[in-house]
């Protein structure tokens, strides 16, 4: 079993707090799979004012973490850490549905399946679950882009 902690996944990713939405890899395989987590706690900023009256992560976060889970798994997929000439961009979404809200001290399970690779563009599914429940599903498209 292959995992990632919070140290690992810091060089795979260039996001950092607030905005970093995976805390662990569970475990992946190159070119298939990726199972990452990220707890949600009443600390998140989003959580002032995404419903004070009943806190809920918004849902574009949800697809942000799965996002940035693909990232973690394309670069372990092409064995190369990303340096800072390059960036991994969520350039699409699709077939997004959202089931049950997420709320503060949530644990969401990230779990991200490799589909293709096609000029440039990966495509990956998705799934986001609480508690063995799912709370979203998608397509989600990334590519690698050059900083300029």
């Amino acid at each position: 079993m292959n995992s990632l902690d919070i140290h690992q996944i810091l060089q795979h990713l260039p996001h950092r707090y607030p905005f970093l939405l995976i805390d662990r890899v569970l475990d992946y395989v190159p070119e298939s799979h990726l199972i990452g987590i990220k707890n949600v706690t009443f600390n998140e900023p989003y959580f002032t004012g995404h419903f004070p009256q009943r806190p809920v992560m918004p849902g574009v976060l949800i697809l942000e973490a799965l996002a940035q889970a693909t990232g973690i798994l394309a670069f372990k997929t092409v064995d190369r850490i990303p340096d800072q000439n390059s960036l991994y961009y969520f350039v699409g979404v699709d077939k997004a549905r959202f089931k049950q809200p997420v709320e503060p001290g949530d644990q969401l399970r990230l779990e991200v399946q490799y589909l293709r690779r096609l000029r440039g563009i990966w495509k990956f599914s998705g799934i986001a679950s609480v508690d063995g429940n799912v709370v979203c599903a998608a397509e989600l498209m990334c590519a690698e882009r050059e900083v300029r």
